[in-house]
């Protein structure tokens, strides 16, 4: 290419790599490189490799998170058909569910609200704001390791995108074009073409005749789930059933991980609610009250401890309210708890609660209350200080023998009179209360809180980090170890009695069930959501036959890692029933109960084996709008049983030649190999995904693989729109192009942790690439003066080894889809290689075909990751045939690991010299600190190099090898344990003359070096000797020495020849002071006076 390389700021290089991936692209779509057919026979094991990604949700533009997760599969399918498999990568749109729906309509309210096009409120202080946001950005100054958005933070503060209408106009739409998404459907016309196209710019290998969305605006694909959740139905796995459910009060239906703006994952936690009657007369802020049966509510986990109540607690600021219950039950709690109940059949008008009069918590302090199971007949309402009115209903029962919490305080009432007044605690409201034994645990004995907060030496109730580990050292001791010693169920181990205890309770109608969430939910509407008990559709995931499928589906599939597994394993081990039903959205109807809609995680669990059929169906349209062969009607439930699960010929008007053809295309490509997500999706989409297809097909159909990955950081941060460090599929591939893009995800990293994109990376891959292309150019250029014949030389052998290492490396990390190391050991370690063949080289020069083949291997590898750049090289530069992204596998001689450790071992001495040489010419004074080393006089200039060499072991070290070598096994290439080999060790003579302390200090390092070696290499690392003769790589290299010491003549010599010693003349001494051994040879260097 002809690029000027001293302008680093030039986009020439940028862009030249993106008129490269238009040419490529449009070759590659002339030649329908990636439509996927099958084969006339079932695949052979490696044939064909399917793999899929979850669809994203059309509601914005792809950005770089997406690619992240999606590279993996790109990648992954690269290589594969990079090794000739037929690869099946296909790519769909979900539309599915009710943030689209929500978006639309907060835009139709906006514009009704404000106008067209809206003119938004002003805040008072935003002038304000905005000129803290100019002065912001003029005196902006970015860090290098800092990706600079368009927008400053102080600017993105200023001007937060609350309205939707601003969100929209940040897509780069005008007035017109925004005012067309009140209607939702405009957004699935909208969206997913121009994904479609950033992702072929991408260079995605996507068979995209297959693609599709969701909804019925697609009528096969709406016919697809409906048949899905009829045979669901059919085989009892779908269930009309009262279930508590996170619930959006806005929008009037549950409220799925894919509908929420926060909390992700959230489940309801359920509670006891403990009725603690307020016993009459009543004081006058509850005089309203008067005739009906008032409770304090609390809210517990631990229905088991109600025998030790001495208390109860409220917040003395915080805010409540008595809400009716029915028509004689009211309730204290606060609002937040009461509307959780109503929307529980535990208001007198379901779903609005009714206060009757709102209290502050220091109103109900010294309230009488009579609690059940309690011992004491009246306990009071007393203040504490750490209540959480966000969590429970904001009153708390009070069990001080097995709470920390509790009992430190009630301790500090006890013992504080002042606190007691400052809340006007009567002194018989606490003092005659004691501790009551309910549970003996045998660690803490009877009294589990006392004496743990003893242990700890807590001192008050505001001791919070202490109080939590109290609780965490009693509470899962009490529920696994403890035994009630009181009451009816006196004797039992407290997990047998808590569930009877809890039942007991209920049955007596001295406690109801109340449910919330467990952490805060926010729906994509704007509301905080309840827990609510509905009736409504569940799947019924987690009973125990089809649990035991699933997990038989999981034992046999490959995760690609343990914690992938242990995320799978913890989610089948809780999940539940799903609620499948949405009232509110887009998608397909329920079709047995069209007043409802398929949530969005439930149409998405087997439309993997959608893609096989679906450019039949579609005939390549993604809206199933073109005219097709087949008629959605016509794909009845017969017809999709037939194609998918086995089932007999259907009496359909669908010619058999084509439903035979949709079933052998299905059963060439199905089980799919692999399905790419990010980690978050573990706890419903894939899990879900595995259920499915474990109760619809049949078990030689059941997924094989699925890998998963974290999130994706920008720079070290978190990718955010609102701080501006966020970045756009389209945008990336503008800045960086395509190939520099994939060069970053690949090198971002590849487990579960989260990976980091770091531009300065990309900005690299692009220099890197394009010299590259420069470099091969300048090669073949220069043909006709490189050394032909079969390679010879020493550093002609290395190179080929070094290729065929990378080769083999880099295989297996494809393989394992580690791609990082794949970018490690198939572009940068080559590129070393590569770059210290040609310093070894001299003047004999390179050899053309080592460097025809390192081209060739080079692009190869780093095709899945660069395939647009592989394609002109492959094309341009080396004039081959065919495709560079079909190319094959390049075949590898075996590695030789000894000649990369000579060669190691060879350059590691080089460096030695080196540092050996610099110190005699400066008579072994070292330069000041910063300053560089002073040039040699004429008369201290050394010429002459004596290397030394000692091949062969002995003294401590030999002792060392040849304990190791008593503990290895070849076979395995594994050793006996440290401490065995330690305890050898002492029986030798070097254990004879010092003490373990220091065997092990001087020995260690020398043996750990010598293990890593010989797991490499086998048990020829522990011979006496170095696995090559040092003195023949020496010999070999002498001129390479020379030069790269600047150097006139160089010996190599043998240490334990009297003779060969003697030529190193006054300088012999320094043989003595640090005699060379097996790997560490010795330089001494003389001048030509000397």
């Amino acid at each position: 290419m002809s690029t000027n390389p001293d302008e680093p700021k030039s986009r020439a290089r940028t862009d030249f790599l993106l008129n490269n991936e238009s040419e490529v692209q449009k070759f590659w779509d002339e030649n329908k490189v990636f439509e996927a057919d099958p084969g006339n026979e079932p695949p052979s094991p490696g044939e064909k490799f399917f793999g899929n990604f979850p669809y994203p949700y059309m509601n914005g533009l792809l950005h770089l998170g997406h690619a992240f997760s999606l590279s993996k599969l790109e990648f992954g399918a690269a290589y594969h058909r990079l090794r000739g498999s037929n690869v099946l990568l296909p790519f769909a749109f979900h539309c599915t569910g009710m943030p689209i729906k929500a978006s639309a309509d907060k835009l139709a309210r906006e514009i009704q609200q404000y106008g067209y096009p809206p003119v938004f409120p002003v805040a008072e202080d935003s002038g304000a704001a905005v000129a803290d946001a100019i002065q912001a950005d003029q005196a902006d100054v970015v860090a290098p390791d800092k990706f600079k958005g368009k927008k400053s933070k102080a600017t993105a503060k200023a001007g937060a995108q609350k309205y939707q209408w601003e969100i929209m106009k940040s897509f780069g739409l005008d007035d017109e074009e925004i005012a067309k998404f009140q209607d939702p459907y405009h957004w699935l016309s909208h969206f997913p073409p121009l994904a479609k196209e950033v992702l072929k710019k991408f260079g995605l290998g996507c068979d995209w005749r297959r693609s599709f969305i969701t909804t019925d605006m697609n009528p096969y694909y709406d016919a697809f789930v409906k048949w899905q959740m009829r045979k669901l139905k059919k085989l009892g796995k779908v269930v009309k059933d009262m279930r508590y459910t996170i619930y959006s009060p806005l929008d009037g239906q549950p409220c799925a991980d894919h509908d929420r703006a926060t909390g992700e994952g959230v489940q309801p936690q359920e509670y006891v609610l403990i009725k603690m009657e307020v016993i009459s007369p009543f004081p006058p802020k509850l005089n309203a009250l008067e005739g009906r049966k008032v409770y304090l509510a609390a809210a517990t986990l631990r229905p088991e401890t109600m025998y030790g109540q001495t208390n109860c607690w409220v917040l003395p600021d915080g805010i409540y309210g008595a809400f009716e219950i029915n028509d004689t039950d009211v309730f204290i709690l606060t609002a937040r708890s009461a509307l959780n109940l109503a929307y529980q059949h535990l208001s007198r008008v379901s779903e609005k609660p009714t206060c009757l009069c709102e209290l502050s918590g220091n109103d109900l302090i010294g309230l009488p209350l009579k609690s059940p199971l309690a011992f004491n007949e009246t306990i009071y309402a007393l203040p504490m200080l750490t209540v959480l009115t966000d969590k429970g209903t904001g009153i708390v029962t009070s069990v001080p023998s097995d709470s920390p919490d509790d009992f430190m305080a009630l301790q500090d009432l006890v013992t504080k009179p002042a606190l007691r007044t400052k809340y006007g605690v009567k002194d018989e409201w606490v003092l005659p209360y004691e501790i009551i034994p309910i549970i003996h645990i045998p660690e803490f004995g009877d009294k589990s809180a006392e004496k743990v907060c003893h242990d700890l030496k807590i001192k008050s109730q505001n001791d919070k980090e202490k109080l939590a580990e109290a609780k965490r050292m009693t509470y899962l001791k009490g529920f696994t170890d403890g035994t009630m010693i009181v009451g009816e169920f006196s004797g039992r181990k407290v997990q047998e009695a808590k569930p009877l205890i809890k039942s007991k309770l209920l049955e007596e109608g001295t406690a109801v069930l109340y449910s919330e969430p467990e952490k805060k939910v926010m729906s994509r509407s704007g509301d905080e959501c309840v827990v609510a008990l509905t009736d409504q559709w569940y799947i019924t995931y987690g009973e125990a036959e089809w649990k035991q499928k699933a997990a038989k589906c999981l034992d046999r599939m490959n995760t690609f890692s343990t914690e992938t597994r242990n995320g799978f394993e913890h989610t089948l081990g809780w999940l539940n029933q799903w609620a499948c039903s949405r009232s509110f959205g887009l998608g397909t109807r329920i079709p047995w109960d069209e007043q409802f809609l398929v949530e969005s995680l439930s149409d998405s669990t087997l439309y993997m084996a959608y893609y096989t059929v679906a450019h039949y169906l579609q005939n390549g349209n993604m809206y199933g709008k073109e005219i097709s062969s087949v008629r959605p009607e016509q794909m009845t439930d017969e017809v999709w049983d037939f194609v998918f699960c086995d089932g007999p010929a259907p009496k359909s008007d669908i010619p058999a030649a084509l439903l035979n053809k949709m079933k052998q295309e299905f059963e060439y490509w199905y089980p799919f190999d692999i399905r790419v997500s990010g980690k978050d999706l573990i706890q419903n989409h894939l899990t879900f995904c595995i259920y499915n297809h474990t109760a619809l097909l049949p078990e030689h159909h059941w997924p094989l693989g699925f890998r998963c990955n974290g999130h994706l950081m920008l720079n070290s941060e978190k990718m955010s729109k609102s701080t501006g460090n966020f970045l756009t599929l389209e945008d990336a591939i503008k800045k960086y192009s395509s190939d520099a893009t994939r060069f970053a995800l690949a090198d971002a990293g590849d487990g579960m942790d989260d990976a980091n994109f770091v531009t300065d990376i990309a900005n690299s891959a692009v220099l890197r690439l394009t010299k590259e292309i420069s470099w091969m150019e300048e090669v073949t250029a220069a043909e006709s003066k490189l050394r032909t014949g079969p390679p010879t030389t020493y550093a002609d052998r290395v190179f080929a080894n070094e290729m065929n290492i990378a080769i083999e490396e880099t295989e297996k990390s494809y393989d394992a889809f580690m791609f990082k190391e794949a970018l490690t050991s198939g572009f940068y370690d080559l590129q070393s290689a590569r770059d210290e063949y040609r310093l070894s080289c001299g003047a004999a020069g390179m050899n053309r075909d080592l460097l025809w083949r390192f081209m060739d291997v080079q692009t190869r590898l780093i095709t899945p990751f660069c395939p647009h750049y592989a394609e002109h090289v492959w094309q341009k530069i080396m004039k081959k045939e065919g495709f560079a992204i079909k190319a094959g596998w390049p075949v590898a001689d075996t590695p030789d690991p000894t000649l990369r450790i000579a060669n190691t071992y060879l350059q590691d001495s080089i460096v030695s010299f080196r540092k050996l040489l610099q110190k005699q010419e400066s008579g072994f004074k070292k330069p000041k600190k910063g300053a560089a080393p002073a040039p040699p006089s004429e008369k201290k200039k050394m010429s002459i190099g004596l290397i030394y060499v000692d091949e062969h072991y002995s003294g401590w070290k030999e002792q060392c090898l040849r304990v190791l070598q008593s503990k290895f096994d070849s076979q395995s290439r594994s050793f006996a344990p440290d401490k065995e080999i330690a305890e050898a060790l002492k029986e030798c003579s070097v254990g004879q003359e010092m003490n373990l302390k220091q065997v092990l200090k001087l020995c260690m390092p020398f043996i750990k070096d010598k293990k890593d070696e010989a797991r490499v290499v086998g048990p020829q690392a522990l011979d006496l000797k170095l696995p090559f003769s040092e003195i023949d790589v020496l010999q070999e290299n002498l001129e390479l020495i020379k030069r790269q010491l600047g150097l006139e003549q160089v010996e190599v010599l043998s240490a334990s020849n009297e003779a060969a010693r003697a030529k190193a003349g006054e300088h012999a001494s320094l043989l003595e002071e640090r005699p060379p051994s097996p790997g560490v040879p010795i330089a001494i260097f003389l001048s030509r006076q000397s």
